[in-house]
């Protein structure tokens, strides 16, 4: 016969552990068959709380069975936490500082001065500014992109309810 270890939880992904007192009482006081087991958690004398699959105690009265012991009721499952505006808000923030920070020190270790030409302009600028500025131009062309987009979207849904409205107020007519 196989017997579960003590403390053995199938739902607990750090493994075994020591016997929590909710699940055997008196387990981490005394061992299994010693005696003492019955004295902690608080049965009357003479009797024994048995670990299921643990051999019954020799101080146990001949005419009564051993008892298994009941785990107490698990704990409940802790609440699952709620996503809050400021919370977004403060994740979002301090995403952005990370960022801003790695961006600070990309900028400050590129100071080297490039020549760079644009439309028949010319100049010179450190390199970490000439590529901050085509990373933000590029942000600005994917921000207009995503607008005409939106603004196609809410045109298409407005035109549908308008049609909605107009159909509905044709039947009840």
């Amino acid at each position: 016969m196989t017997q579960t270890p003590r403390g053995f939880d199938p739902s607990d992904p750090n493994g075994p552990s020591e016997a929590s007192p909710t699940q055997y009482p008196g387990a981490a006081e005394a061992p299994a068959g010693s005696g003492a087991a019955g004295s902690s958690t608080g049965a009357p004398s003479g009797s024994t709380d048995l670990v299921p699959g643990a051999a019954a105690s020799p101080a146990a009265p001949a005419g009564e069975p051993p008892r298994a012991v009941q785990p107490e009721r698990p704990a409940p499952a802790p609440e699952t936490r709620q996503v809050t505006r400021a919370g977004m808000v403060w994740a979002a923030v301090a995403s952005a500082l990370v960022v801003l920070i790695l961006l600070i020190a990309f900028i400050l270790q590129n100071q080297d001065y490039v020549l760079v030409k644009f439309f028949g302009l010319e100049g010179s600028v450190p390199l970490g500014i000439a590529l901050f500025i085509a990373a933000v131009g590029g942000g600005v062309l994917v921000a207009i992109a995503g607008a005409a987009r939106i603004i196609q979207l809410r045109l298409a849904a407005h035109r549908q309810r308008v049609s909605r409205q107009a159909g509905k107020g044709a039947r009840t007519r």
